[in-house]
């Protein structure tokens, strides 16, 4: 198979969907790979290094996409990218289609084949392609909210873990699942006061016990209460909800935020999924924060690419097997043999095939089992 693998055009994404080491381990497998000129130079990774793994570098953007069979990026198509999606091609890539209308009708009017890294589920039902940098946004968010609450960049004036005799951050986190435990582990390590909330009891048993030793968690079932009471102390809170193929509820609403201190933050890194906080917009790594109420918003959709070189090992790790797969058995196959990566197809031949997106757009459902067949 001839995999493809573009430059990332969206603001300030600096991944790439495959390090060289992938790439050789493609070519062993008779693959081919092409590379785009300098897809790798945001992760460090020069043409030189694409090269000796055996890709053949390719100068425009149009070649890249046109000769493969399969495209392998971080980020969904940018409009400019709308393009050269067709019918033959595969798309892999991070999507969030129930949050892009414009996207998800041009993946059905183009034909084209598009494999949604977040919705594709292990043996366990957990997200194997997401997990890795779920991991980088919740440490991530973490770093974010101690930088925001300076007083120079909008915060509070606070540090995070105090001084002996000054009370330390109290960092409020929604959701305890990848984002949010990763969001606390650092959260504590710094030496912040955490409360974790979430709907999953057993969830928030488990890392009750596991942190425990750290002693400035609190644990707090997800309703409306906790949160309101929670979020009035919080000097940083951190929106990590995560519904699989769906928007995120919003549990923060504007009303709420009068009851947060002034200049307090929220990292709201379920933005790309429509945000758990109602005043969240989708911001950029070169224009990241915004004001409303008085509290300081930061929306960026793509945390991870501030961090590309560690990101596109981490994605790597998760991704390569998938795509192995797809290329070795072809498509069909791969699909039909693992249950898991077929719910990450979320669109077939101008046909909607995940449950999450067609329910958002009240469009008809063709299950994957039945468009395989």
């Amino acid at each position: 198979m001839i995999i493809g693998i573009p430059k990332e055009i969206k603001d300030s994404e600096y991944r790439v969907g495959l390090p060289p080491g992938s790439v050789r381990e493609l070519v062993r497998h008779r693959h081919q790979v092409v590379v785009q000129a300098g897809a790798g130079a945001g992760s460090a990774f020069s043409d030189d290094e694409y090269v000796r793994a055996g890709a053949m570098i390719a100068h425009a953007a149009e070649e890249v996409w046109n000769r493969a069979e399969m495209v392998v990026k971080v980020k969904e198509p940018t409009p400019e990218e709308y393009q050269y999606l067709r019918e033959d091609l595969i798309l892999c890539a991070y999507l969030h289609l129930v949050v892009d209308e414009p996207l998800t009708r041009m993946l059905l009017d183009s034909g084209v084949t598009a494999l949604a890294y977040e919705t594709v589920e292990d043996a366990h039902g957990q997200l194997p392609l997401l997990q890795p940098m779920s991991e980088v946004a919740g440490r991530m968010a973490t770093q974010i909210c101690a930088h925001y609450m300076e007083k120079q960049e909008g915060g509070r004036g606070i540090l995070m873990g105090g001084i002996p005799g000054v009370k330390p951050a109290h960092v409020v986190i929604l959701g305890a699942g990848t984002v949010g435990t990763h969001a606390a582990i650092v959260a504590l390590g710094m030496g912040a006061r955490v409360t974790l909330l979430d709907i999953n009891m057993d969830r928030l048993r488990y890392l009750d016990e596991v942190m425990s030793d750290r002693g400035r968690l609190t644990t707090l079932a997800s309703n409306e209460t906790n949160i309101a009471e929670s979020i009035s102390t919080a000097d940083a809170v951190i929106g990590a909800v995560l519904i699989t193929g769906a928007r995120a509820p919003r549990l923060i609403t504007r009303d709420m935020l009068s009851l947060m201190p002034k200049g307090s933050v929220i990292v709201d890194v379920s933005v790309d999924q429509g945000g758990c906080v109602e005043t969240t917009r989708p911001t950029t790594h070169s224009d990241p924060t915004y004001f409303v109420e008085g509290v300081l918003h930061y929306g960026v959709a793509n945390m991870p690419g501030a961090v590309p070189r560690t990101s596109s090992f981490g994605l790597a790790n998760a991704t390569l097997r998938y795509i192995m797969r797809i290329a070795d058995r072809g498509l069909y196959d791969a699909l039909r043999s693992d249950p898991g990566l077929a719910k990450g197809l979320n669109v077939y031949r101008n046909k909607i095939t995940h449950p999450g997106v067609a329910a958002t757009y009240n469009l008809p459902l063709a299950e994957p089992e039945a468009v395989l067949a």
